[in-house]
């Protein structure tokens, strides 16, 4: 199954993390990955999200509705979607407090007809820039709200 990771560390507490990441009408104004999100962070809730096609044309998006899988506020927060048989993913942050921040670790557990077609270094070429990029923005916007 194939996994995207990325990590990094933001120099703010899990609970000014918590609060960007939690803050799902908003992702249109920082998130590079998750163009657009509306809903709430509760564990079983139903998201919108609008996100960028890394599997086809980056310059498009593809509109899907998941479900909060994952919710302790400070310590990690996930969500679940699918196209039955072709794809199914778990976007997820992990939030750990190391030092005087948190160390924020990225990843999308992928399964289905579709992933398995992806070698590892396609999904390092396609994938893991962008979910940098997500943690860079992520750094930057929780920087910006303390």
């Amino acid at each position: 199954m194939p996994l995207i990771r990325t990590e990094c560390f933001i120099p703010a507490s899990p609970t000014a993390v918590w609060a960007v990441l939690a803050d799902f009408d908003r992702y249109s104004e920082w998130n590079p990955l998750n163009v657009e999100a509306r809903g709430e962070a509760r564990l079983g809730a139903r998201m919108f999200t609008r996100f960028r096609n890394l599997a086809g044309d980056p310059d498009k998006t593809v509109g899907q509705t998941v479900r909060i899988v994952a919710c302790e506020p400070g310590r990690e927060l996930a969500w679940a979607g699918n196209v039955p048989l072709l794809f199914k993913g778990r976007h997820g942050f992990l939030l750990t407090p190391e030092g005087q921040g948190t160390r924020v670790v990225q990843t999308e557990a992928l399964s289905g007809l579709l992933p398995m077609l992806w070698s590892e270094a396609r999904i390092e070429r396609d994938f893991v820039p962008a979910y940098a990029e997500v943690d860079r923005a992520l750094a930057a916007r929780v920087a910006a709200s303390v």
